[in-house]
């Protein structure tokens, strides 16, 4: 939708085709957030010194902090270990895109096309199809992590067990639980960012200059808010994965 100088859309805007697969503003500023991100990996693994320095010494106390955290929630130090690194990158990941949304030239810079001018950057999660790929990435780590903990047949007995039937009515509501979490994860990452976008589009609207800046932090605290959401329901999901079935107690 383009009114009165405000451009809203739904969807991904296609800049242009590689070899027949569109290229969206999303894409880009997805392949964009994890050039900024390997470059940063890079510099910062090249700098570490054995008397870490502020930025060295910030950042391990967050790995530390967030591995105790991991520790105690799933109540295995080697387990929190293996899963760190996704849990991390899950969060540096949502959470650089939700922070560079507001830096300039995200959303400001136009691209022609035969559409017309289309925003050439624009915030990955606020396209439905990243969050969904974010969740699905997600998804399928916890089924697995479920299977090789528990074994394909006992990790199954939580969502199909015949033994009564109220074990069997659990099992179904479990069962719609998993699957519902495509929707609520993908969806509340997506509806938060792109209504957060289309709200300081509106308010630059009509009222420009500094009256958007309070919103814009904000809207940063709630990019924040997102990223810490999406990574701990992760975390939380593996925990219930390797849970033993109900009824079943863990000696």
């Amino acid at each position: 939708m383009e009114s009165s100088g405000i451009h809203i859309s739904l969807k991904a805007e296609t800049l242009g085709h590689f070899w027949g697969i569109p290229i969206t503003n999303s894409l880009l500023m997805t392949w964009l957030v994890m050039g900024l991100l390997f470059i940063f990996v890079f510099l910062f693994r090249n700098s570490i010194k054995m008397i870490p320095g502020k930025l060295q010494a910030a950042i391990e106390w967050g790995l530390e902090g967030a591995l105790a955290y991991m520790t105690e929630t799933l109540e295995d130090a080697k387990l929190a270990k293996r899963f760190l690194p996704l849990i991390a990158t899950l969060f540096l990941f949502i959470l650089a895109i939700n922070e560079l949304e507001f830096f300039p030239g995200v959303g400001s810079i136009m691209y022609h096309t035969h559409e017309g001018f289309v925003p050439l950057l624009r915030a990955s999660t606020a396209d439905l199809n990243t969050t969904l790929a974010l969740t699905l990435i997600s998804v399928l780590t916890i089924e697995i992590v479920g299977i090789l903990a528990l074994g394909l047949f006992r990790y199954g007995g939580k969502f199909i067990n015949f033994s009564s039937p109220v074990n069997f009515v659990v099992g179904l509501i479990e069962l719609v639980s998993e699957l519902g979490r495509l929707v609520s994860l993908s969806f509340r990452l997506f509806g938060n960012i792109f209504a957060g976008e289309v709200l300081i589009a509106v308010i630059a609207l009509f009222v420009p200059y500094f009256v958007p800046v309070p919103f814009m932090l904000f809207e940063m605290f709630v990019g924040f808010v997102q990223a810490v959401i999406f990574a701990l329901l992760t975390l939380f999901f593996i925990k219930l994965a390797v849970a033993p079935p109900h009824g079943v107690e863990a000696h």
